[in-house]
C-alpha cells in the first residue's frame, strides 16, 4: 500500500492577511525567504526564517511556535517546500498561493527593513 502525504492547503493572499492581521491575528505569518528579500520588502508583522535555515534544521522563531503558519515567499514554489516539511514535523500549516508577488499585486502593504515602503526582489 503507497501513502501520499498530502500538501499543505493553499489560501488566496487575502485569505492569508485576514488570517494574519489585527489585534489578535488567528496565525503567523512566517517568511521564508532570503534575507536580501526580505530586507527589500515584506508583509507588515511577518516573521521571517529562510527555507535554507529551515532545511538546516533552525527551529521556529519563538513567536512561531506552536501557532498556526502561513507561509509566504516570492512566488509560492519555496513556501510549497516549507509548508510540507513544516506539515511532517506537526505544525498547522497553510501556503500562500503566488506568495509575495501576488500580495503585492493586491494592493496589501509591503514594508522594507526601515518600515517604509518596500519592494518584492
Amino acid at each position: 500500500m503507497f501513502l501520499f502525504r498530502r500538501n499543505a492547503p493553499r489560501v488566496t493572499v487575502d485569505e492569508a492577511r485576514g488570517r494574519t492581521s489585527g489585534d489578535r491575528p488567528g496565525s503567523v505569518l512566517l517568511d521564508v525567504r532570503e534575507k536580501p528579500e526580505w530586507t527589500a520588502g515584506h508583509a507588515p508583522g511577518a516573521v521571517h526564517l529562510p527555507l535554507t535555515k529551515l532545511v538546516a534544521g533552525v527551529t521556529l522563531p519563538a513567536e512561531a511556535q506552536g501557532r498556526p503558519l502561513v507561509v509566504i515567499c516570492r512566488s509560492g514554489h519555496r513556501s510549497q517546500q516549507a509548508a510540507k516539511l513544516l506539515t511532517e514535523r506537526g505544525a498547522q500549516v497553510v501556503d500562500v498561493e503566488g506568495g509575495m508577488n501576488a500580495w503585492a499585486a493586491a494592493g496589501h502593504p509591503v514594508l522594507d527593513e526601515r518600515g517604509n515602503h518596500g519592494r518584492i526582489t
